[in-house]
C-alpha cells in the first residue's frame, strides 16, 4: 500500500511543486504514495470563508481559527482510514517543534500516513493543537511565511528514503528565534472552545500583565521542549525578573505533573 499523506493548506497549489517534478513527481506517477489537500476555507460557515481573526491579549497579525482547521483535520483522518491506513499521525509543522532529522524521517516513514498541518499568519489557535495534534515538527530555527514549504520539506526527506524510488537504491544510503525563546502560546475566537477556555489573563486588558504571562510562557515552553537553548539564553544573561518567572513556571508545571500523577493512582 502507498503511503498517504494528507495537508491541510490555504494554498494547495504549492504542492504541484513535488507532486509534479523531480523525483517526488516521478514517485506520484508511479503510485509510491498519495497527496490530497484540504482547504480549511471549504470547512467555514459564513460567505467570507474566514479562517483567522485577531488574538486575544493583542499583538500584530492574525491567528488562524480553530474550527476549519480541526473539521479539515477530521476529514483527513477519515479520508486516510477509508482508504487503509492502519497508523497516522497528525503534524503541525511550527519551528517550536522537534528539529527534523534523519531519525525522524525514518521513525516516521514506518507509520503509513501523516496529516499535516501547514499554518500561516501569527499561528494557529493553540487548542487545535492540544487536540489534534500528535507532534509539532520543525525544519529550523527560523520564520517562513507559512507552513507549506516545511510539509514539502518533510514530505520530499520521507518521500526518497522509499524503496524503490531512487534508481539506485545506495543514493539514499549516502545522502548526507529571535529573542532565542520559543513562542508562546496564541488564542484566537471563541473564548470558550470544546469547553477550553482562553487564559483570563489574555482578556484582561492589562498589557503589563499580557506581557509578563507571554514572557513566562515562553521560558517554561523552553526549558520544557528546548533546555539547550534556554542553556544559551542563561549563559547569554537572563534578568532577574526572567529567572523568577522561570522558577514560577517551574514550581506550577511540578505541582501540576504530580497532581496528575496523583490523580491516576
Amino acid at each position: 500500500m502507498a503511503f498517504e499523506f494528507d495537508v491541510i493548506t490555504l494554498f494547495p497549489d504549492m504542492f504541484d511543486a513535488i507532486t509534479k517534478h523531480g523525483v517526488t513527481g516521478r514517485a506520484k506517477e508511479n503510485e509510491f504514495y498519495g497527496l490530497y489537500t484540504w482547504n480549511p476555507r471549504d470547512f467555514t460557515e459564513n460567505v467570507y470563508r474566514t479562517v483567522d481573526d485577531r488574538p486575544y491579549g493583542g499583538g500584530p497579525g492574525m491567528v488562524m481559527l480553530a474550527d476549519p482547521l480541526e473539521k479539515a483535520v477530521t476529514a483527513a483522518k477519515l479520508r486516510q482510514t477509508a482508504s487503509g491506513v492502519s497508523e497516522m499521525k497528525v503534524i503541525y509543522l511550527s519551528p517550536q517543534g522537534r528539529l527534523l532529522d534523519h531519525e525522524l524521517v525514518k521513525e516516521l516513514g514506518q507509520l503509513s500516513g501523516l496529516v499535516l498541518i501547514s499554518g500561516r499568519y501569527e499561528g494557529v489557535d493553540d487548542r487545535l493543537i492540544k487536540r489534534q495534534v500528535d507532534e509539532e515538527v520543525s525544519i529550523g530555527e527560523y520564520v517562513l511565511s507559512g507552513g507549506e514549504l516545511p510539509a514539502m520539506v518533510l514530505i520530499d526527506s520521507m518521500v526518497r528514503q522509499m524503496p524503490g524510488v531512487l534508481g539506485d537504491p545506495e543514493s539514499a544510503n549516502q545522502d548526507s528565534f529571535v529573542n532565542g525563546l520559543l513562542d508562546f502560546p496564541h488564542y484566537t475566537r471563541p473564548k470558550v472552545y470544546q469547553g477550553d477556555i482562553v487564559p483570563e489573563v489574555l482578556m484582561s486588558g492589562d498589557p503589563v500583565r499580557i506581557n509578563r504571562w507571554r514572557l513566562q510562557q515562553a521560558l517554561g515552553r523552553t526549558w520544557l521542549r528546548r533546555p539547550d537553548l534556554l542553556a544559551l539564553r542563561i549563559k547569554r544573561g537572563m534578568t532577574a525578573e526572567e529567572n523568577k518567572l522561570l522558577e514560577e513556571f517551574k514550581k506550577a508545571y511540578k505541582a501540576n505533573q504530580n497532581k496528575m500523577n496523583q490523580g491516576k493512582e
